[in-house]
Protein backbone atom coordinates (compact mmCIF):
# COMPACT_ATOMS: atom_id res chain seq x y z
CA UNK A 1 0.00 0.00 0.00
CA UNK A 2 1.43 3.24 -0.33
CA UNK A 3 0.36 4.99 2.93
CA UNK A 4 1.83 4.10 6.03
CA UNK A 5 -0.70 1.42 7.45
CA UNK A 6 -2.48 1.75 10.37
CA UNK A 7 -2.53 -1.31 12.56
CA UNK A 8 -5.24 -2.27 15.38
CA UNK A 9 -3.56 -4.43 17.92
CA UNK A 10 -6.43 -6.37 19.75
CA UNK A 11 -4.71 -7.36 23.22
CA UNK A 12 -2.42 -5.16 23.24
CA UNK A 13 -1.07 -5.76 26.84
CA UNK A 14 -0.54 -9.19 26.21
CA UNK A 15 3.81 -10.47 26.22
CA UNK A 16 3.35 -10.98 23.30
CA UNK A 17 1.72 -8.06 21.46
CA UNK A 18 4.56 -6.13 24.04
CA UNK A 19 7.38 -8.01 21.82
CA UNK A 20 5.55 -6.98 18.70
CA UNK A 21 4.46 -3.50 19.16
CA UNK A 22 8.47 -2.31 18.77
CA UNK A 23 8.65 -4.41 15.48
CA UNK A 24 5.88 -2.21 14.18
CA UNK A 25 6.38 1.05 14.98
CA UNK A 26 9.80 0.20 13.98
CA UNK A 27 8.71 -0.39 10.51
CA UNK A 28 7.52 2.93 10.79
CA UNK A 29 3.85 1.96 10.94
CA UNK A 30 1.59 3.58 13.08
CA UNK A 31 -0.51 1.32 16.10
CA UNK A 32 -3.54 1.41 18.14
CA UNK A 33 -2.79 -1.19 20.68
CA UNK A 34 -6.24 -1.87 22.82
CA UNK A 35 -6.06 -2.34 26.65
CA UNK A 36 -8.82 -2.80 29.14
CA UNK A 37 -7.45 -0.96 32.29
CA UNK A 38 -5.41 2.49 31.71
CA UNK A 39 -3.18 1.58 34.34
CA UNK A 40 -1.63 -0.71 31.53
CA UNK A 41 -0.18 2.18 29.06
CA UNK A 42 3.37 2.88 30.43
CA UNK A 43 3.66 -0.44 29.41
CA UNK A 44 3.15 0.51 25.79
CA UNK A 45 4.87 3.75 26.10
CA UNK A 46 8.00 1.98 27.40
CA UNK A 47 7.31 -0.83 24.44
CA UNK A 48 7.01 2.12 22.11
CA UNK A 49 9.29 4.90 22.96
CA UNK A 50 11.87 4.24 20.40
CA UNK A 51 9.02 4.53 17.49
CA UNK A 52 9.42 6.18 14.83
CA UNK A 53 5.92 4.72 14.18
CA UNK A 54 2.97 6.50 16.05
CA UNK A 55 1.55 4.85 19.00
CA UNK A 56 -1.67 5.22 20.92
CA UNK A 57 -4.02 3.67 23.43
CA UNK A 58 -7.48 3.08 22.93
CA UNK A 59 -9.14 1.74 26.66
CA UNK A 60 -11.83 -0.84 25.74
CA UNK A 61 -13.09 -3.89 27.29
CA UNK A 62 -13.26 -7.14 24.62
CA UNK A 63 -15.30 -8.69 27.04
CA UNK A 64 -18.10 -5.97 26.42
CA UNK A 65 -17.96 -6.55 22.49
CA UNK A 66 -21.41 -8.79 22.22
CA UNK A 67 -21.96 -8.06 18.88
CA UNK A 68 -20.78 -7.28 15.55
CA UNK A 69 -21.72 -3.97 15.90
CA UNK A 70 -19.70 -3.30 18.87
CA UNK A 71 -17.01 -4.40 16.97
CA UNK A 72 -17.48 -1.82 13.84
CA UNK A 73 -17.59 0.93 16.17
CA UNK A 74 -14.11 0.09 17.58
CA UNK A 75 -13.43 -0.06 13.78
CA UNK A 76 -14.64 2.79 12.91
CA UNK A 77 -13.38 5.11 15.98
CA UNK A 78 -9.80 3.30 15.14
CA UNK A 79 -10.06 3.28 11.30
CA UNK A 80 -7.35 0.65 10.60
CA UNK A 81 -6.02 -0.72 7.54
CA UNK A 82 -4.88 -3.72 9.33
CA UNK A 83 -6.15 -5.62 12.33
CA UNK A 84 -4.02 -8.39 14.94
CA UNK A 85 -5.95 -10.30 17.23
CA UNK A 86 -3.51 -11.46 20.05
CA UNK A 87 -5.94 -11.38 22.72
CA UNK A 88 -7.73 -13.97 24.97
CA UNK A 89 -9.15 -14.91 28.39
CA UNK A 90 -6.17 -16.49 29.35
CA UNK A 91 -7.67 -19.29 31.63
CA UNK A 92 -8.98 -16.48 33.87
CA UNK A 93 -13.11 -16.57 34.85
CA UNK A 94 -13.95 -19.66 33.76
CA UNK A 95 -15.07 -21.07 30.42
CA UNK A 96 -18.10 -18.40 29.96
CA UNK A 97 -15.09 -15.78 29.90
CA UNK A 98 -13.22 -17.82 27.53
CA UNK A 99 -16.00 -17.91 25.08
CA UNK A 100 -16.54 -14.78 25.33
CA UNK A 101 -13.68 -13.44 24.71
CA UNK A 102 -11.49 -15.98 22.44
CA UNK A 103 -14.78 -17.16 20.37
CA UNK A 104 -17.45 -14.46 20.46
CA UNK A 105 -15.22 -11.35 20.48
CA UNK A 106 -12.51 -13.07 18.19
CA UNK A 107 -15.35 -13.43 15.25
CA UNK A 108 -17.43 -10.15 15.80
CA UNK A 109 -14.45 -8.50 14.96
CA UNK A 110 -13.37 -11.12 12.35
CA UNK A 111 -17.10 -10.33 10.47
CA UNK A 112 -16.80 -6.85 11.29
CA UNK A 113 -13.18 -6.33 9.70
CA UNK A 114 -14.08 -8.12 6.30
CA UNK A 115 -16.55 -6.18 5.83
CA UNK A 116 -15.02 -3.25 5.49
CA UNK A 117 -12.66 -3.19 1.98
CA UNK A 118 -10.22 -0.37 3.97
CA UNK A 119 -8.91 -3.47 5.89
CA UNK A 120 -6.97 -5.44 4.02
CA UNK A 121 -5.47 -7.98 6.31
CA UNK A 122 -5.94 -9.74 9.50
CA UNK A 123 -3.64 -11.44 11.67
CA UNK A 124 -5.08 -13.97 14.41
CA UNK A 125 -2.34 -15.57 16.88
CA UNK A 126 -3.98 -18.97 17.52
CA UNK A 127 -2.22 -22.57 18.58
CA UNK A 128 -0.90 -24.98 17.03
CA UNK A 129 -2.90 -27.67 18.30
CA UNK A 130 -5.99 -26.13 16.85
CA UNK A 131 -7.25 -28.03 14.72
CA UNK A 132 -9.98 -31.06 13.91
CA UNK A 133 -7.95 -33.38 12.26
CA UNK A 134 -4.90 -35.09 12.41
CA UNK A 135 -2.42 -32.89 9.99
CA UNK A 136 -1.21 -36.06 7.16
CA UNK A 137 2.48 -34.53 8.43
CA UNK A 138 1.60 -36.11 12.15
CA UNK A 139 2.14 -39.67 13.14
CA UNK A 140 -0.62 -41.02 15.30
CA UNK A 141 1.06 -40.80 18.73
CA UNK A 142 1.64 -37.42 17.80
CA UNK A 143 -2.16 -36.66 16.68
CA UNK A 144 -3.40 -38.82 19.97
CA UNK A 145 -1.24 -36.36 22.37
CA UNK A 146 -2.82 -32.93 20.90
CA UNK A 147 -6.33 -34.88 20.81
CA UNK A 148 -5.92 -35.41 24.86
CA UNK A 149 -4.87 -31.85 25.07
CA UNK A 150 -7.97 -30.31 23.17
CA UNK A 151 -10.58 -32.52 24.64
CA UNK A 152 -9.38 -33.49 28.16
CA UNK A 153 -6.85 -30.38 29.44
CA UNK A 154 -8.35 -27.17 27.18
CA UNK A 155 -11.45 -28.14 25.79
CA UNK A 156 -13.23 -24.69 26.19
CA UNK A 157 -9.98 -23.22 24.64
CA UNK A 158 -9.75 -25.06 21.61
CA UNK A 159 -13.51 -25.07 20.89
CA UNK A 160 -13.28 -21.40 21.12
CA UNK A 161 -10.17 -20.87 19.36
CA UNK A 162 -11.35 -23.42 16.78
CA UNK A 163 -14.37 -21.57 16.18
CA UNK A 164 -12.29 -18.27 15.67
CA UNK A 165 -9.89 -19.85 13.47
CA UNK A 166 -12.35 -21.43 11.24
CA UNK A 167 -14.33 -18.07 11.14
CA UNK A 168 -11.51 -16.08 9.70
CA UNK A 169 -10.44 -18.69 7.48
CA UNK A 170 -13.98 -19.07 5.72
CA UNK A 171 -14.90 -15.19 6.03
CA UNK A 172 -11.63 -14.58 4.77
CA UNK A 173 -11.64 -16.96 1.60
CA UNK A 174 -15.48 -14.90 0.96
CA UNK A 175 -13.46 -11.99 1.30
CA UNK A 176 -11.20 -12.85 -1.45
CA UNK A 177 -13.68 -13.92 -3.93
CA UNK A 178 -15.91 -11.56 -3.74
CA UNK A 179 -13.28 -8.51 -4.11
CA UNK A 180 -13.28 -6.75 -7.49
CA UNK A 181 -9.94 -7.52 -10.13
CA UNK A 182 -8.16 -4.98 -11.03
CA UNK A 183 -4.27 -2.62 -9.78
CA UNK A 184 -6.67 -0.50 -7.57
CA UNK A 185 -8.40 -3.15 -5.42
CA UNK A 186 -6.12 -4.34 -2.79
CA UNK A 187 -5.54 -8.04 -2.12
CA UNK A 188 -6.82 -9.16 1.42
CA UNK A 189 -4.75 -11.21 2.92
CA UNK A 190 -5.78 -13.49 6.21
CA UNK A 191 -3.21 -14.75 8.67
CA UNK A 192 -3.60 -17.60 11.82
CA UNK A 193 -0.80 -17.92 13.04
CA UNK A 194 -0.20 -21.10 14.86
CA UNK A 195 2.59 -20.90 17.90
CA UNK A 196 3.34 -24.33 19.77
CA UNK A 197 3.93 -23.53 23.89
CA UNK A 198 4.97 -20.36 24.51
CA UNK A 199 7.93 -19.37 26.37
CA UNK A 200 9.85 -16.40 27.46
CA UNK A 201 13.53 -17.57 26.66
CA UNK A 202 15.17 -15.02 24.37
CA UNK A 203 14.38 -14.39 20.66
CA UNK A 204 16.35 -16.65 18.78
CA UNK A 205 15.87 -16.34 14.96
CA UNK A 206 15.87 -19.94 14.89
CA UNK A 207 12.26 -21.36 13.91
CA UNK A 208 10.43 -24.41 12.58
CA UNK A 209 7.48 -22.30 9.99
CA UNK A 210 5.10 -24.10 8.29
CA UNK A 211 4.59 -28.10 8.74
CA UNK A 212 6.28 -28.57 11.91
CA UNK A 213 5.79 -31.20 14.07
CA UNK A 214 2.72 -31.51 16.27
CA UNK A 215 4.45 -30.60 19.12
CA UNK A 216 6.61 -28.06 20.89
CA UNK A 217 7.59 -24.60 22.05
CA UNK A 218 8.92 -21.28 20.47
CA UNK A 219 9.46 -17.73 22.30
CA UNK A 220 7.27 -15.03 22.26
CA UNK A 221 9.75 -12.78 20.68
CA UNK A 222 10.02 -15.30 17.73
CA UNK A 223 6.14 -15.50 17.36
CA UNK A 224 6.57 -11.40 17.31
CA UNK A 225 8.84 -11.43 14.58
CA UNK A 226 7.19 -14.38 12.27
CA UNK A 227 4.11 -11.92 12.87
CA UNK A 228 5.50 -8.77 11.52
CA UNK A 229 7.60 -10.17 8.78
CA UNK A 230 3.85 -12.07 7.34
CA UNK A 231 2.41 -9.02 8.22
CA UNK A 232 4.39 -7.25 5.64
CA UNK A 233 3.79 -9.91 2.99
CA UNK A 234 0.72 -8.68 0.31
CA UNK A 235 -2.00 -10.98 -0.34
CA UNK A 236 -0.93 -13.90 1.63
CA UNK A 237 -3.31 -15.95 3.06
CA UNK A 238 -3.24 -19.21 5.12
CA UNK A 239 -2.70 -20.62 8.18
CA UNK A 240 1.38 -20.74 9.87
CA UNK A 241 2.05 -23.47 12.35
CA UNK A 242 5.38 -22.27 14.55
CA UNK A 243 8.08 -23.65 16.63
CA UNK A 244 11.65 -23.21 17.41
CA UNK A 245 14.19 -24.85 14.35
CA UNK A 246 16.91 -24.21 12.82
CA UNK A 247 16.22 -21.73 10.06
CA UNK A 248 16.54 -18.22 10.27
CA UNK A 249 12.88 -16.36 10.43
CA UNK A 250 13.78 -14.23 7.13
CA UNK A 251 14.31 -17.37 4.91
CA UNK A 252 11.50 -19.44 6.73
CA UNK A 253 8.95 -16.76 5.98
CA UNK A 254 10.44 -15.95 2.57
CA UNK A 255 9.74 -20.02 1.69
CA UNK A 256 6.47 -20.33 3.05
CA UNK A 257 5.36 -17.68 1.32
CA UNK A 258 7.00 -18.59 -2.34
CA UNK A 259 5.98 -21.89 -1.99
CA UNK A 260 2.42 -21.19 -0.54
CA UNK A 261 2.68 -23.65 2.41
CA UNK A 262 -0.53 -23.70 4.01
CA UNK A 263 -0.57 -25.84 7.24
CA UNK A 264 -4.62 -26.21 6.83
CA UNK A 265 -4.09 -29.09 5.08
CA UNK A 266 -6.02 -31.89 5.80
CA UNK A 267 -9.09 -29.74 6.98
CA UNK A 268 -12.51 -29.82 5.39
CA UNK A 269 -13.71 -26.41 4.70
CA UNK A 270 -17.04 -27.41 4.11
CA UNK A 271 -17.31 -28.56 7.62
CA UNK A 272 -15.75 -24.98 8.45
CA UNK A 273 -18.53 -23.68 6.67
CA UNK A 274 -21.50 -25.70 8.25
CA UNK A 275 -20.08 -24.79 12.02
CA UNK A 276 -20.08 -21.20 10.71
CA UNK A 277 -23.46 -21.04 9.89
CA UNK A 278 -24.72 -22.30 13.60
CA UNK A 279 -22.64 -19.14 15.28
CA UNK A 280 -23.91 -16.24 16.40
Amino acid sequence: MSRTPHVLLLGGHGKVSLLLTPKILARAWNLTSVIRNPAQEPALVEAGKNGPGKINALVESLEDVKSVSDAGRILDTVKPDWVVWSAGAGGHGGPDRTYAIDRDACIHFIRASVSRPSITKFLLVSALSIRRNRAPWWDEDSYATVQKVNNEMMPHYYKAKLAADEALTILGEERIRSQPEGPTSPNFGYIILRPGNLSDKEETDKISLGKTKARGAVSRGDVAEVAVRLLEKEGIKGWFDLLEGDEGVASAVERVVKEGVDSIEGESLDAMREDLEKQI
